[in-house]
């Protein structure tokens, strides 16, 4: 019996030890998790939906000709700026042979059958002079000879349009001096002298020789994600940035939002244009880059908390860790639930669940610190 009694004492000792030592164990791994704490903070919150894209005029014009050549000079440089009317450029017509050959032939068809067509006139005028022949075959031979001149007439058209390239009497509507439609600055001259350049007509687009653009009218396009895209109203204030004119910020109105995405890398992005309000300050040239913040929302003088510092439980649910009471290895804490509000990805607005003198556990204190893990 002593021996039994002897057994179990031992037993008992042993499992005391074990159980002291991993109480002391356990409560020595906690005490040495200390966390840092925080306080809510009043401020102002603003959301901001952020697009990429360009400066571009409002408008740029493709100067063409109407009518086909050889560039023979150019008048203007690209960056110049040039009135409505101005000369841009000279284009020599080359004449083709093979039609100018069959234009001549074409008078000299028209002229035989001129002469011809005078002497039935001359004959059918002196018959019916003596009233051998009725009018009516007079008339015809009249009308006969008419067509014959008029014959004639297109034929010499057509031979000078072959060699000249522009109708007699037409020069107005078809020239070989191409200038300016508007008044702008010359953007772009694809063309060099010696080029081929082909008219403007129902078949062909034409040349481009030069393009122009009112440059004090200039618009950021850009485009944004569909998440954001429904956040935005035509109308709205945006703040535009670009690359190249550095500190300083541009003001634009939104005035146009596509109502068709295009899928870019698996995202769909929509197109926006906003006008911007220039100054004579800062010269923008056509292309800069440039990125626009749209502030789609903000709230003042609210309640905020780091976005890190919230955490959610299995339910998505957020919530934070206030200290109840005592501090350091001796803090206990309290789990409250909050109602947010609008977040920036930074701060978020909390609407119900704490207070401003509250002290909430900082759970990224490792990953907050520069030096690694643990308080510092």
């Amino acid at each position: 019996m002593k021996k039994v009694l002897k057994i179990v004492a031992i037993v008992v000792f042993i499992a005391l030890v074990v159980g002291v030592i991993g109480y002391f164990g356990k409560k020595n791994s906690q005490d040495n998790q200390v966390y840092e704490i925080t306080q809510p903070f009043m401020g102002n919150l603003e959301v901001k939906a952020v697009a990429t894209g360009e400066v571009k005029p409002v408008e740029t014009i493709e100067i063409k000709p109407n009518i086909s050549g050889v560039i023979k000079s150019i008048n203007v440089s690209e960056g110049q700026y040039v009135e409505k009317g101005q000369l841009i450029a000279e284009i020599k017509v080359v004449p083709n042979v093979a039609s100018l050959n069959q234009a001549a032939q074409n008078i000299r068809s028209a002229e035989i059958q001129v002469n011809l067509q005078q002497k039935d006139y001359n004959r059918a005028n002196t018959l019916y002079k003596q009233g051998v022949i009725p009018k009516s075959d007079y008339d015809n031979a009249l009308a006969m000879y008419q067509s014959a001149q008029q014959t004639l007439r297109a034929a010499q058209t057509d031979y000078k349009v072959a060699q000249t390239g522009v109708a007699p009497g037409l020069e107005a509507y078809a020239t070989t001096r191409i200038t300016a439609t508007t008044s702008g600055v010359v953007l772009d001259i694809p063309v060099e002298v010696g080029n081929m350049v082909q008219e403007i007509n129902n078949f062909s687009t034409g040349t481009t020789i030069a393009t122009m653009a009112d440059i004090t009218k200039m618009i950021f396009q850009g485009k944004v994600d569909e998440s954001e895209v429904g956040k935005l109203k035509e109308g709205m204030k945006i703040n535009v940035s670009i690359g190249a004119i550095p500190n300083k910020t541009f003001t634009a109105i939104l005035d146009f939002i596509s109502p068709q995405g295009v899928a870019n890398n698996g995202v769909v992005q929509f197109d926006i244009k906003a006008p911007i309000q220039l100054d004579s300050q800062n010269f923008i040239r056509a292309g800069y880059s440039a990125n626009a913040e749209v502030i789609t929302s903000g709230v003042q003088n609210v309640l905020l908390v780091k976005s890190a510092h919230i955490r959610y439980d299995e339910n998505q649910k957020p919530y934070v860790d206030v200290l109840k009471s005592g501090s350091g290895q001796d803090a206990v804490y309290e789990k409250k639930y909050l109602t947010l509000g609008i977040t920036d990805g930074v701060n978020v607005e909390v609407k119900k669940g704490i207070t401003k003198d509250d002290k909430i556990k900082i759970w990224n204190t490792d990953l907050e610190k520069p030096n690694g893990p643990g308080p510092h």
